[in-house]
């Protein structure tokens, strides 16, 4: 047999069949939208940060900006017996213009930009940076001299370059060198794709004027979440100042986390007025059921069982458009990842729509949905509570 107030409460629902779905849907919409919102906006920042990493190593050891120093195998071998530590790379780096020369006969006009150009052991690169294959397959040509591998938005959308053109370089002193462009690379972070060129370790050496000199050292970790603690310790025990991926692209990780904030807030309206529609419906059942209230109260109801009511009614509402939208958006969001929804590489730096479902979305979005039901049903319920059937009745 069900107890009293969950008779009331289904009662009082299925009274207002059509509203109460319309409830329910609101609910489950709103839910649904959040919860697969949440889920793409964490494939997005996912698919970001494995992009961001093809190009970019897990630690970077250097001296102080500009600084070069000799490249010590003691200090390779002292980094490689860290246990955390999967490989290490010396490189030397430094700005500069990079160019391409008008050719009249072909009518091309001179291009240029600005480039971050490092000097790589494309052997040792390679183990670091595991997923820049150019690398390992241009190394021939690299260790040959005067070959370059550019970032693909740097060379196609700014230079108008492709794999055996000629570029050339050129530093604060004016000092030209002319390069024969070997490849490009694509990982699709545009601060990597628009800025970043390799070169053989020799080559710039030689063009800057050092000798068996280098910047610092490139650094694969086994997990790359834990760069800023492996990243500190190896600082320390080397001298060199250590930087982690994540500090050296905080700002954008920061606004794609505060993105996905505002996406939390700006679909939670969704839910909130589904919530209005609860608080609605059980405010007219009290306005209809005034007498209905009176008479049980007269006959022994409690307080606190009419208060159970109605609080039950919100709560059944809320939590049966939770469970659906839940479901909806589990669905929704394991249909994209099991069949992504294909999207223009040459728009977007993703060929299909990325999915990473976490379960902490799913519990905080229902419990706040429910939350936000309960609480809609609380202030009807306190009136209806508060009625005297004696003035009722009279």
């Amino acid at each position: 047999m069900q107890p009293f107030p969950l008779f009331l409460a289904l009662k009082h629902i299925r009274r207002r069949s059509l509203q109460s779905l319309l409830t329910i849907l609101g609910v489950a919409v709103g839910v649904m939208v959040l919860v697969t919102a949440l889920s793409l906006t964490n494939g997005f920042i996912a698919e970001l940060v494995k992009s961001t990493l093809k190009a970019t190593p897990h630690i970077t050891l250097n001296g102080m900006a500009g600084e070069t120093f000799a490249n010590d195998q003691a200090v390779m071998e002292k980094l490689m017996s860290n246990p955390e530590v999967v490989a290490v790379s010396p490189y030397i780096q430094t700005q500069v213009l990079i160019f391409r020369r008008a050719n009249a006969e072909l009518g091309l006009r001179a291009t240029n930009g600005y480039t971050q150009l490092l000097g790589i052991d494309p052997a040792l690169e390679q183990q670091v940076l595991t997923d820049l294959p150019e690398l390992s397959q241009q190394a021939e040509l690299l260790a040959g001299g005067d070959a370059i591998i550019i970032g693909r938005s740097l060379g196609l959308r700014q230079l108008g370059v492709i794999p055996g053109d000629e570029v050339y370089i050129s530093n604060a002193d004016l000092k030209r060198k002319k390069f024969v462009v070997a490849d490009t690379f694509r990982v699709g972070n545009e601060l990597i794709d628009a800025l970043v060129s390799y070169t053989d370790i020799p080559t710039l050496q030689d063009y800057l004027g050092v000798d068996n000199e280098i910047s610092g050292y490139h650094i694969r970790i086994k997990n790359p979440d834990d760069a800023s603690r492996v990243g500190q310790a190896l600082g320390a025990e080397t001298g060199l100042l250590a930087y982690s991926w994540q500090s050296l692209f905080s700002g954008l990780i920061e606004q794609l986390k505060m993105q996905k904030a505002l996406i939390a807030v700006v679909v939670f309206l969704i839910v909130l007025v589904a919530a209005m529609g609860i608080a609605n419906i059980l405010i007219l059942t009290v306005a209809e059921k005034t007498e209905e209230i009176a008479i049980l109260k007269a006959m022994g109801a409690s307080q606190r069982q009419i208060v159970t009511t109605f609080t039950l009614e919100g709560l059944i509402l809320g939590g049966t458009g939770t469970l659906l939208g839940a479901l909806l958006g589990f669905g929704i969001s394991l249909y994209f990842k099991l069949k992504p929804f294909p999207l223009p590489g040459d728009l977007y730096f993703i060929t299909a729509l990325p999915v990473d479902m976490q379960a902490f979305d799913f519990i905080w979005v229902c419990a706040l949905s429910l939350a936000t039901s309960i609480i809609a049903g609380i202030v009807p319920a306190r009136r209806a509570s508060g009625l005297n059937p004696v003035d009722i009745l009279r």
